[in-house]
């Protein structure tokens, strides 16, 4: 797997913090710093996510991709799948994620709660590699509710 991340952010350009990250598959994801009042220079414009909240995401994908395979794999009618993340931070550099909360909604006709259980969990033990890296210095919980088609 690889990755490069460019820097936008020449003087001149709208945003000073800003970056673009080309994936190996030639998907492009654009970034950006949050803006500084005291030292506009050290900021950026608020014009993409900040990295931070893009690794967020991809964990996100990572296990809602993992449940939806796992639900399918098991012949369960899944019709639909999201996971809204929250998280918290340490308050000192490094500011790692401390907590990360995942609460799935997961729609289907008939899903039978333990197999949704199931799905996640093996998920959040086994198979999602950013969710297995992030729980090494954050406390991760899950919860769901499932939605009948």
């Amino acid at each position: 797997m690889e990755c490069t991340v460019s820097w936008t952010g020449a003087a001149g350009t709208r945003s000073r913090m800003g970056f673009i990250a080309e994936t190996g598959t030639g998907h492009v994801i654009a970034m950006d710093g949050a803006p500084d009042d005291v030292n506009p220079d050290n900021g950026g414009k608020n014009l993409a996510p900040r990295p931070m909240e893009t690794l967020l995401a991809g964990a996100g994908g990572c296990t809602a991709y993992d449940v939806v395979l796992i639900l399918r794999r098991g012949r369960h009618a899944v019709q639909g799948c999201s996971v809204h993340l929250s998280s918290e931070r340490a308050t000192t550099d490094p500011k790692v994620f401390t907590r990360i909360h995942m609460q799935f909604t997961v729609t289907g006709k008939s899903l039978p709660p333990a197999a949704v259980e199931r799905a996640i969990a093996l998920s959040h033990d086994k198979y999602c590699s950013a969710t297995i890296m992030l729980g090494k210095t954050a406390e991760i919980t899950t919860g769901f509710e499932i939605v009948e088609a």
